[in-house]
């Protein structure tokens, strides 16, 4: 039985960049290379590599915020590229996403409470009571108080405030969550908490996350599988520690290499 949630097949992106003084000539720049990527039901499957590789293109392209030149994406089944525009609303809500920066991904504006019941009214949840029970209950999950509710952003730290937007993209109960860098700009400190919220999250609700980083050493510890990718193509995918015992490709090794030699 066929028990994958994400399936890629022959992924292609090319951008065209503009000509300038150093460079009059166009080129074309080729940011995803044949991808293939396999995301089972309930998987952690982390997506590493320098910046620049295309880790958060690739994202962009499974949440439907870029379209691919070539190739297929199919979510439990059905191909996202050949959704109508009612088939893409209704996709949104089964996929969300946690961005890198919890500073600028919250609007500075509106009280806690009034982020999280927007996705609801977004996608028509207009019975008040059903959006305070909703709210209730991710909270919880989340570690957020009722009194933080009223409050702003500014008036929380990061690790907060990326608890709340952990709590914004479960909001609409989606099946597979993208985190792209959720922890790199918060403290060291901090980080382990909202890694084992995530791991807590992830088994209660059943999620799927595709969790992009370039910390090794924080995939190893969360992730069943990793995709490594260089220059716009995924080198290898190995369950985590097939990929640490016995890397074959260079760059990989490399990877490896250098976390080793930070060790030490």
């Amino acid at each position: 039985m066929d028990n994958n949630l994400i399936l890629i097949k022959n992924l292609e992106m090319t951008y065209n960049s503009e000509a300038s003084f150093l460079s009059p000539k166009k080129e074309a720049l080729h940011v995803l290379k044949n991808i293939n990527l396999d995301i089972k039901k309930g998987e952690i499957i982390s997506l590493v590599g320098e910046s620049g590789c295309g880790k958060s293109t690739l994202a962009n392209c499974i949440l439907k915020l870029i379209k691919p030149q070539k190739g297929e994406i199919f979510f439990d089944g059905s191909d996202i590229l050949k959704f109508n525009k009612k088939e893409t609303f209704e996709y949104r809500k089964k996929i969300q996403m946690i961005f890198q920066n919890p500073y600028s991904s919250l609007n500075p504006k509106m009280k806690i409470k009034d982020t999280l019941a927007e996705p609801l009214l977004i996608h028509k949840v207009n019975s008040s009571e059903v959006r305070e029970k909703r709210i209730d209950e991710i909270i919880e999950l989340v570690g957020i108080s009722q009194s933080d509710l009223k409050k702003y952003p500014h008036e929380f730290s990061g690790g907060q405030r990326q608890r709340i937007a952990i709590a914004r993209a479960l909001i609409l109960k989606p099946q597979f969550i993208v985190a792209d860098e959720p922890v790199s700009a918060l403290d060291v400190s901090i980080c382990a908490s909202i890694i084992n919220t995530l791991l807590d999250l992830r088994q209660k609700l059943n999620l799927t996350i595709l969790f992009i980083s370039h910390d090794l050493n924080l995939v190893r510890y969360l992730s069943d599988r990793i995709a490594v990718m260089n220059k716009g193509e995924i080198v290898e995918f190995k369950t985590t520690n097939e990929l640490f015992e016995k890397p074959k490709d260079d760059y990989t090794k490399y990877l490896l290499s250098s976390i080793r030699t930070i060790k030490t």
